[in-house]
C-alpha cells in the first residue's frame, strides 16, 4: 500500500510530510479519540454516509464536539480524493482526537479536536475472497463500549497478532464462550439456511458492511437472526464468514484447525459476495467464479 501525498488536516489540505502535532496530544498519550476506515473502489467511496454517521456517533459518545456538519465533512473527504487524483482501489483512514493540551486525565477546556485523514492504495484480496481464510478463537478482553470506534485497540492488536503467529487471518472473539465479533471484523454463522450474528449491543462494533449485509439478506430472502452463537455452535456450522470495509464478505473455512463446510466457502456466503460486488458497483469482479 502507498499513501497519497495530500492529506486533510483540520479543514485544510497539506502535504503528508507537513503534518505535526505537539507531544502532548491526547490521542498519543491517552488514546483519547476515534477513527474510521472507508473502502474506496475506482476512486469512489463505498458506504460513505454510514461511516460518517458512525464517526459522529462515536465522537458524541466520548463527548468530542466536531466543528463541522456531516455534509461539510463529506465535502472535504470528496475534495481529498479530487486533490490526490485518485482513481484506483484503496481506503481512507481518518482520525479525531480531543486535541492537544497539557497532560491531564480531565478534558481540556477551549481546545479544538485534532482531525486528519489520508488515502492509500489497497487492491482487493481476490485470493482470500475466493478461497476463504483460517481463523483462531480468542477470549474477548475488550471494554464494554465496543460500539465506539475507539483508538484503544491494544486487545484487538494482541488477538490479531496471535492469529498471525498461527498463520491465520483473524481471531474470533468470545466472552464466556459466546462469540461477539473478530478483532477487526463482524462474524456470522450459517445453519440450516439462516444467518446468526451477535446483536447490535455495546459489545460489538456496528459495522458499516454489516449494515449493507442486512440490506442484502432482505433482498435475497435469507433470515438474519441477531443472536449470539457459541464456540460449540461453530462445530456444527454449515458456513462461517466475516465482514469489514477491507475484508468485504470473506469466507471462513477453518476455525482452530476445524474445517467448515469441508474447507470450502458456502453458497450463502457466495450470494452475499455477489450482492456486495453489485452494491459497490465493482466492475472487475468474481461473480463468474461464484456460480
Amino acid at each position: 500500500m502507498s499513501m497519497y501525498p495530500v492529506i486533510l488536516s483540520q479543514t485544510k489540505f497539506i502535504h503528508r510530510d507537513s503534518l505535526t502535532f505537539p507531544i502532548e496530544e491526547r490521542a498519543l498519550q491517552f488514546g483519547d479519540g476515534i477513527y474510521e476506515v472507508i473502502r474506496i473502489y475506482k476512486g469512489k467511496y463505498y458506504l460513505l454516509d454510514e461511516h460518517v454517521d458512525r464517526l459522529f456517533r462515536s465522537t458524541e459518545a466520548i463527548k468530542i464536539k466536531l466543528l463541522f456538519t456531516k455534509k461539510e465533512f463529506k465535502n472535504l473527504l470528496h475534495e481529498l480524493l479530487k486533490r490526490n487524483e485518485m482513481t484506483e482501489d484503496g481506503k481512507l483512514y481518518m482520525q479525531v482526537s480531543r486535541g492537544s493540551a497539557p497532560r491531564d486525565h480531565v478534558f481540556p477546556k477551549d481546545v479544538d479536536p485534532n482531525i486528519y485523514a489520508y488515502v492509500q492504495t489497497q487492491p482487493r484480496n481476490l485470493v482470500t475472497l475466493k478461497n476463504g481464510v483460517s481463523v483462531i478463537t480468542h477470549r474477548d478482553i475488550r471494554w464494554e463500549n465496543c460500539f465506539i470506534k475507539s483508538l484503544n485497540l491494544l486487545p484487538n492488536v494482541m488477538a490479531k497478532q496471535e492469529a498471525k503467529e498461527q498463520n491465520c487471518y483473524e481471531a474470533i472473539l468470545h466472552r464466556d464462550g459466546r462469540v461477539t465479533e473478530c478483532s477487526s471484523a463482524n462474524v456470522y454463522l450459517v445453519k440450516d439456511g439462516k444467518i446468526y450474528t451477535h446483536p447490535t449491543t455495546n459489545n460489538i462494533l456496528h459495522g458499516c458492511v454489516r449494515m449493507a449485509v442486512e440490506r442484502f439478506v432482505q433482498e435475497l430472502g435469507i433470515p438474519l437472526i441477531e443472536e449470539a452463537f457459541t464456540l460449540e455452535d461453530i462445530n456444527e456450522a454449515d458456513e462461517l464468514f466475516l465482514t469489514s470495509s477491507t475484508s468485504e464478505v470473506t469466507p471462513i473455512v477453518t476455525v482452530d484447525g476445524l474445517a467448515i463446510n469441508n474447507g470450502e466457502p458456502g453458497n450463502i456466503t457466495r450470494q452475499l459476495q455477489v450482492a456486495y460486488e453489485k452494491d459497490a458497483n465493482i466492475v472487475e469482479n468474481l461473480i463468474e467464479n461464484y456460480a
